[in-house]
């Protein structure tokens, strides 16, 4: 038996193709809680992925430690850029 087709709004982004792309955004729900709620399933499915896992290692733990460190840096690179000028004078 065949597999039905799956609708539009419920496909995941990476699944959407280039040409069902303005209807798939058009379909998503943008209000508080549906933002809310996606971030919930993201941080859900990053957790049961990485986190809560039966023979788990350090690498979910150490994704969430690289991007904070990314991120700060990227927040903090104007002054460290201002420093680096001001270092030899």
């Amino acid at each position: 038996m065949a597999d039905r087709p799956v609708p539009v709004a419920e496909k995941r982004l990476m699944d959407v193709k280039l040409a069902e792309l303005p209807s798939w955004i058009g379909k998503r729900d943008f209000t508080p809680n549906g933002i809310l709620g996606s971030f919930r399933g993201g941080y859900n499915r990053y957790y049961n992925k990485y986190i809560n896992v039966k023979k788990g290692g350090i690498g979910g733990v150490a994704m969430v430690l690289a991007g904070y460190v990314v991120l700060s840096y990227v927040w903090e690179y104007d002054h460290i850029k201002h420093d680096r000028w001001r270092k030899y004078h």
